[in-house]
């Protein structure tokens, strides 16, 4: 038995937790993973070994400590924050019988990590050494590696580092040699952090839009916006410009359509796999108007560009340039226009105060909610067509089905019987998308 010393990691007090409390932000209130015990500094080792010899010498009888219990050896973590780059600390008591002889010190130093296996010692010299320090016959062996599959890095132009990660640890028994390769039959863990707003993830532009809304939100709270900055090489107004113009050009029927080949034949199970998991993270394809509006103006940066843009659509709309087509059920302030816009019709809308800003917010929820729907459908539709894809028994795939079954039946409950499509109230769709 050893004893090995570390610090502890210290909890913030319910004093502190509540004060700093008005003051944390979203990402401050997030359950952070446990960074386990710290090392200590060189410095505060040198000191505990040094205690432990004093209470281990039974020569310090001013000490008045009685008779000396011979403790098991100590080693301290340390920080390597010295010039030799200590790393382990330990003090080993040597006895004869029930009394203590001697201490044997340990210092253990690190110059940093080495690709060459030359500069490591022999593994036999390694076990030799170990059973005469040990006073052991037998050495037991077991190794360990680890892969960074994707690493936390910082990243440009941000304050807060990305804390997503993922990596592979790997052990097993019975090492033949220092930086073997791990063998086939190693035990093998996968650890996967995510941190939300990380720019590397496949839903990073969905975390965008969900960020701009929440601002959008706030803003109508306390009169202040917060505005994004502009990543697009062109603004929110050229987008809107170039979208009405090809608006215009379909309804003059001199908008020719691209040459669109046909989906491409899913040649094998793997690449229906990775087929179905792309299409889970793309674009829907059933954005109405008001949608795709929102994709021109979700880089807007200032309220005035705001107010040009939807200058342009209502003008558009109200001298009949444009026709969209909306989702029914559609509640938001824009669909109600362009429904009015089909009888020629539009009530004047005053572009002023907060109005600019609850339109572009209304467009923008509509849109996240039906994004969300259609992800998880999709998850749901990948699992299962892994099965119908594929070539699995009945008996295999039958189960699996069934549980991803009963996950469908809570999404379906309200469109097993839906009500007819004009007496369906904005209330019933909303809900529905919840």
């Amino acid at each position: 038995m050893i004893y090995i010393l570390q610090k502890a990691v210290s909890r913030p007090s319910e004093e502190s937790d509540s004060m700093e409390e008005s003051k944390a932000d979203a990402s401050e209130l997030l359950p952070k993973e446990n960074p386990g015990p710290l090392p200590l500094s060189v410095r505060r080792a040198k000191q505990l070994i040094s205690l432990f010899t004093m209470v281990q010498n039974p020569n310090m009888t001013h000490l008045k400590l009685g008779e000396v219990v011979v403790l098991p050896p100590l080693w301290i973590r340390c920080d390597g924050s010295d010039p030799e780059h200590t790393y382990w600390l330990g003090a080993e008591p040597l006895k004869a019988g029930n009394k203590i002889v001697g201490i044997n010190l340990y210092m253990v130093t690190c110059d940093g990590p080495t690709a060459y296996k030359t500069c490591f010692a022999n593994l036999e010299e390694l076990k030799m050494q170990h059973k005469i320090m040990h006073h052991s016959s037998v050495v037991t062996t077991k190794g360990f590696a680890q892969y960074e599959l994707l690493r936390a890095a910082a990243i440009e132009d941000t304050i807060v580092e990305p804390e997503s990660s993922i990596y592979v640890d790997i052990t097993w028994n019975t090492v033949d040699k220092i930086l073997e390769t791990p063998p086939l039959i190693s035990a093998a863990t996968l650890n996967i952090a995510l941190e939300p707003g990380d720019p590397r993830s496949p839903v990073y532009q969905l975390y965008r839009e969900l960020q701009f809304l929440l601002a959008l939100a706030e803003g109508l709270k306390t009169g202040v916006t917060k505005w994004p900055e502009p990543l697009e090489p062109e603004s929110a107004v050229e987008l809107v410009q170039e979208f009405v113009a090809d608006l215009k050009k379909k309804l003059d029927g001199s908008w020719v359509s691209g040459n669109r080949n046909g989906m491409e034949k899913i040649r094998c199970d793997t690449e229906a796999v990775d087929s179905s998991i792309k299409s889970i993270f793309s674009e829907r394809g059933d954005l109405d108007f008001a949608e795709q509006l929102w994709c021109k103006m979700k880089c807007v940066s200032s309220y005035q560009e705001l107010i040009e843009c939807f200058t342009l659509i209502l003008e558009s709309l109200e001298h009949g340039e444009i026709q969209p087509w909306i989702h029914h059920g559609s509640s938001s302030l824009l669909s109600k226009l362009i429904q009015q816009s089909y009888h020629g019709k539009m009530e004047a809308v005053s572009l002023t105060g907060i109005t600019p800003i609850q339109m572009l917010l209304e467009i923008g929820l509509d849109k996240m909610k039906k994004d969300y729907v259609n992800f998880f459908i999709g998850l749901l539709h990948f699992h299962i067509s892994r099965f119908t894809r594929t070539s699995s028994s009945c008996s295999k795939a039958s189960p699996y089905v069934g549980n991803n079954g009963q996950l469908y039946s809570p999404t379906s409950v309200q469109t097993r019987e839906p009500l007819p499509l004009d007496t369906q109230s904005p209330r019933s769709m909303e809900g529905g998308h919840k």
